[in-house]
Order: C-alpha cells, then structure tokens, then sequence
C-alpha cells in the first residue's frame, strides 16, 4: 500500500512541477505591452512609440475582389469575396467564398504605406481535387475612405504549383465595407 501511494504522490509532483515550468499562455484577446508579445515586438522594431492599435484599417470588413482586365475572364466578375479581419499587430485573416476543400482561409500581413494608403500579402495554401496545388499569394495595394467605413484598391492573386511554378495570375479591384457590432445580416449578402 505504501508503494501505491509514494507512487501516486510522486506522480503528483511531477504533475505540479511540470504546470509550474510551463510558461503563460495568452489568447492576445487583450492588449497585453510585455516584450515578446507581437504587437510589442512590432513596436520595438519600429522606434518603439507607434503603435497600430488606434490604426482605422484595424477592424472587421465584408470584402469583395473583382476582375479587371484577366484574359478570358470578363471584367466585373466576382473572383471571390468574404470577411476580412485586419489586426493591430500587422496581421489579417481572410475567410474566403472558396469551397473549403479548396482552401477557404488566407494569413495575411499588411503595412500602413501613407496617409490611408495599405498593402497586404497574404497566402494559403490551395488544393484541388483533394490533392495540395501549392500556395496561392494575394496582394493587396488599398487607400482607406475619409470616413473610416469603406475601402478600395487593386489586388494580384498568383497561384503556384508545389515546386513554385506560376500557374495563374489574376488581376482586378478590391472594394470593402467595414462591419460593425450595429451590422445586419442583410448588410452584408
């Protein structure tokens, strides 16, 4: 009985020693000014005293991308479109019309480039039936509206096969919308 019991409180302290050596996690649902965080990384790197959490692109956004001038594809054809989330810290996510089988989710960074002027890059990794394609890279170059609320801009998205190969390249207009908590339904279809 002993043996079971020395045993079991031995368990026990590695259990409490192994929870007291594991470092603190967090969500990043808050802002949280420790170095290490990312947002504080980025302002260290830039000269410490800019921060992006008062930057007015930072928000939720219903966007739609549009074609203009493709070979074969007319011009003001919806290539896709979705919900856009823009970050303090640099970052943005991108949740796609595409099929989820295709790939229905870009990560993003963007840089404030002048007065409301932005550009992104971001990536996913795309498949086709079932199989990995390869990474699809989209950029967007957008100039935010006066009043906060929209913006537009062009956009390249250039699909590539797993060695790297350019396989597509598109071109055309991006146009959003910002959603906020007051937003309906029916604003965004």
């Amino acid at each position: 009985m002993k043996t079971k019991a020395g045993i079991v409180i031995a368990g026990l302290a590695m259990v409490i020693v192994a929870a007291m050596l594991v470092p603190v996690a967090s969500a990043g649902c808050g802002k949280i000014d420790r170095l290490g965080t990312g947002a504080a990384l980025w302002q260290e790197r830039s000269g410490g005293g800019d921060s992006r959490d008062d930057d007015p692109i930072v928000g939720f956004w219903k966007v739609k991308l549009v074609s203009k001038g493709n070979a074969g594809i007319p011009d003001d054809v919806v290539l896709d479109a979705g919900y856009s989330q823009w970050h303090s810290d640099g970052t943005e996510i991108l949740n796609s019309s595409r099929e989820p089988e295709t790939q229905s989710f870009c990560l993003g960074v963007w840089n404030k480039i002048g007065h409301s002027h932005y550009k992104l890059n971001h990536f996913a990794i795309s498949w086709a039936n079932g199989a990995l394609l390869g990474p699809a890279n989209i950029r967007e170059d957008v100039t935010l509206s006066h009043d906060g609320n929209t913006f537009t801009g062009t956009f390249t998205i250039d699909q590539y096969d797993q060695a790297g190969n350019l396989l597509v390249h598109l071109v055309g207009q991006i146009e959003a919308k910002r959603i906020t908590v007051d937003t309906s339904v029916i604003d965004v279809l």
